[in-house]
């Protein structure tokens, strides 16, 4: 069983190390880590862990947080596939296919970003409405977008009117980018947290203008 923990812990040599130290004392193996955000003496860290079948999430928690000054902002089950590459990948696989390209980028973006869903919308003499989405995307779609057309990518207030109520039930946190300027945007749902990091908006950004210049 893999979960993906996000840690805020201090920024300083030797508090890595500590941590996986003591996730290991509870038998868990660091499998990945990434760098989220760095500030002022702190940093916010992604680490993909292996635990035994059956281990409680909440050991993990506890070893973690019995460290001085470090704070799980977040636990969730992992399943995705572990890759250093992953933005290139999916640009590569966007490039590659002969149709369906938007499809093929919300199918990858979850996994990519490590988000719940993602989806493509667009506006038209309708209003907003939903081009393609992942698997994983709501079947309640959010048919009123007063922030279209977006110009950067943000990160959206989840408790906004406009958002359906069963993704505020859900405490989804959402984020969104243009790709180019078609008008379209790519969106995603981070259903029950953690909140985007500017890193991670700023991450989106890139991957939504790349793909933008895939596909002309």
């Amino acid at each position: 069983m893999s979960y993906l923990l996000r840690v805020q812990l201090p920024d300083r040599p030797g508090s890595l190390g500590s941590l996986a130290v003591a996730l290991g004392s509870v038998g868990a193996d660091i499998l990945s880590l990434d760098v989220i955000e760095r500030g002022d003496g702190y940093a916010v860290d992604d680490l993909v862990v292996d635990v035994a079948p059956g281990a409680l999430p909440d050991t993990l928690i506890t070893a973690a947080e019995n460290l001085h000054d470090v704070r799980v902002d977040s636990i969730r089950p992992y399943t995705g596939v572990l890759d250093t590459h992953r933005e290139l990948e999916l640009i590569d696989r966007v490039a590659a296919a002969s149709d369906d390209r938007l499809q093929v980028l919300v199918d990858g973006a979850p996994r990519v970003l490590r988000v719940g869903w993602s989806v493509v919308v667009a506006t038209g003499r309708r209003g907003a409405y939903r081009v393609v989405g992942s698997s994983g995307a709501p079947e309640t779609h959010a048919t009123n977008m007063p922030w279209m057309p977006l110009a950067h990518p943000s990160a959206l207030d989840g408790e906004a009117d406009w958002v359906p109520q069963v993704w505020r039930d859900m405490d989804t946190k959402i984020a969104a980018a243009p790709l180019g300027s078609t008008g379209t945007v790519l969106m995603l749902g981070r259903p029950g947290g953690p909140d985007f990091r500017p890193s991670e908006v700023a991450r989106l950004g890139y991957l939504a203008g790349i793909v933008a210049t895939v596909l002309g």
